[in-house]
């Protein structure tokens, strides 16, 4: 792939992989509150299902894509300068459209309208702050976990369902998603921005807290037999795969 080019495998696979995960939030929220009345546990079985399965998401999509499936994330790699603007604005794009049709398939498995507006009410201070809380704990447990970013993300997920007043969204294309669902998971569209903007500030915080804690070598020119950074450009976290895929046990930063 030469220099500026889009890697359109990448582009499917973190829309695919939001595609999926929205599926799964909204589609688990509508189970869990089918299958009982108790508000906490439809919000643990709507907890369970969705860290577990961004784990997996990101454990299959990390080598092709990075495993992103949020605009947040890929801003603020965006602000680390792991990611060129162009390859972000793709990204982004990518990532809103795989959501939305996240939400559609799960409407549609569930025999709900597929085309619906969000009604839960998620507004006010608290709910704010806890998105940017979300949010910028989320990326600073990807950029110190990066090994075993899947496991550590999917767990964090799972955590901050509960400790934060939003339950912890944490992500503008799945907010916009959630925007489009009448389901338990779901936001009113008029609530959307302000989450996104939180998110936004948690992302920019994080990026500035990982770049301190976490440094990024860049390799030389010369150094690891002329590999570019390109590569962490289009993979995100997982940077040390190699174009096939695999991982790279010759690299400086592989611990194995």
């Amino acid at each position: 792939m030469t220099s500026g080019e889009i890697d359109g495998r990448a582009l499917a696979a973190e829309a695919l992989g939001a595609a999926l995960l929205v599926a799964g939030v909204v589609g688990s929220g509508i189970m869990a509150e089918r299958l009982t009345q108790d508000a906490a546990l439809t919000l643990l079985c709507n907890t369970l299902a969705t860290g577990a399965l961004l784990a997996a998401l990101i454990l299959a999509f990390a080598p092709r894509s990075g495993a992103h499936f949020n605009p947040a994330v890929t801003f603020a790699f965006l602000l680390r300068g792991r990611i060129g603007a162009r390859t972000a604005i793709f990204y982004g794009i990518a990532q809103i459209a795989g959501a939305i049709l996240g939400a559609w398939l799960a409407h549609a498995m569930f025999g709900v309208p597929i085309f619906a507006l969000g009604a839960h009410a998620r507004t006010g201070w608290g709910q704010w702050l806890a998105e940017a809380v979300a949010t910028f704990g989320l990326l600073t447990v990807a950029f110190g976990a990066e090994g075993s970013v899947a496991w550590a993300v999917g767990l964090y997920i799972t955590a901050a369902y509960w400790f934060t007043a939003s339950t912890s969204f944490a992500n503008p294309a799945v907010t916009l998603a959630r925007a489009l669902t009448p389901s338990y998971s779901g936001i009113r569209p008029i609530d959307a921005p302000a989450f996104v903007a939180a998110q936004l500030i948690g992302a920019t915080l994080a990026a500035a807290v990982g770049s301190y804690l976490f440094p990024t070598p860049r390799p030389s020119p010369a150094g690891r037999e002329g590999a570019s950074d390109e590569r962490d450009d289009r993979r995100g976290w997982w940077r040390d795969a190699s174009p096939g895929g695999a991982a790279d046990s010759r690299s400086p930063h592989n611990a194995a």
